[in-house]
């Protein structure tokens, strides 16, 4: 059964960690891998409801993602994010090294952690070389927690896709699924020093959605969430309190929206100030409403990215894995 805090008051709930001043929650920084084999894995299908395969060669589908990838990569450029690219190896095979934030996540007290996947062919996107050109491009290592020994057990967690952190009050968001154990979130809560707040949310078809990050996203103000897709009302009431107390404004998509990929959105922080970056496909599925509610927090970049959200099975965010390590 999965573990929620009690149903709390909507106003003074105490959070699991106080306000770390060290802690922000956007970073300026991003690693990105450039895709060599882009396409559809059979490997996650089973337990991804947003992913189709195409019709295309495999040449093609390869040419379409790298111009899709380049196009967020510049995107982000533009608005002043520091962009960290790896190249992805053509062998071994990887055709998920796109969404490197499932097998990495870098923290601000200088922690690395590295987690357990569900599909045998992504766990051969972690790779000590990636992590030595983050050391080399000026950011400090400190610290690895490696929590891919649970896939021993049959056990998953895939990184801050699995985990939507709201960092500065260290809580938690996760929802349950094939790739999302409890077991291994415990892990992580403890050993990363989150309060958890975990939930059930369930796609059209009665499915537990593969990731948390196409549920929800947390910013520094304000959160999306798909409020429809969480199953249980308890569930429902721990998540949306908990955002609430901890000061940040809802934006309540609905189940027809996350399935565009509304929710799969990343706040960024550059110089320039705050950006929001998701999909074009994503941005097209708000309503004025919600648009104008998120624009008062953060700047809208929207990238148009169809072919790797159809044929990966992800969007933007996924390809994102923030660096909040500190600079060396």
């Amino acid at each position: 059964m999965p573990e929620v805090p009690a149903p709390p008051p909507l106003e003074g709930l105490p959070l699991g960690r106080p306000p770390l001043a060290r802690r922000r929650q956007s970073a300026a920084s991003v690693l990105m891998v450039r895709p060599a084999r882009f396409g559809f894995n059979p490997q996650t299908a089973g337990s991804n409801g947003f992913q189709r395969a195409g019709g295309e060669q495999e040449a093609q589908v390869q040419a379409t993602a790298l111009a899709e990838f380049e196009r967020v990569a510049d995107a982000l450029r533009a608005a002043g994010v520091e962009v960290l690219i790896a190249d992805d190896t053509p062998s071994p095979v990887k055709p998920d090294a796109i969404f490197p934030n499932n097998w990495v996540s870098f923290h601000g007290d200088g922690t690395v952690a590295l987690y357990p996947m569900l599909a045998a062919n992504r766990r051969l996107e972690r790779r000590d070389d990636i992590l030595r050109m983050v050391r080399e491009g000026g950011f400090r290592i400190s610290r690895i927690v490696d929590f891919t020994h649970h896939e021993a057990l049959g056990k998953y967690l895939e990184g801050t896709g699995s985990v939507v952190l709201d960092r500065v009050h260290a809580v938690a968001y996760a929802c349950s699924s094939p790739r999302t154990d409890l077991d291994v979130l415990r892990d992580f809560a403890q050993q990363l020093d989150y309060h958890l707040v975990n939930f059930d949310a369930l796609d059209t078809e009665g499915r537990p959605v593969y990731h948390t990050n196409v549920v929800m996203a947390v910013g520094s103000s304000y959160a999306i969430v798909c409020g429809e897709s969480i199953a249980r009302a308890e569930h429902r009431t721990a998540v949306f309190a908990s955002l609430h107390n901890s000061g940040h404004e809802i934006v309540d998509i609905s189940r027809a929206q996350m399935l565009e990929f509304a929710g799969n959105a990343l706040e960024l922080a550059p110089a320039g100030g705050p950006i929001l970056v998701l999909s074009r496909t994503a941005e097209g599925s708000l309503t004025a409403a919600q648009r104008a509610q998120l624009a008062a927090h953060a700047r809208i970049v929207a990238v148009d990215i169809p072919h790797i959200q159809t044929v990966g099975g992800g969007g933007v965010r996924c390809m994102l894995a923030e660096i909040h390590l500190p600079k060396s």
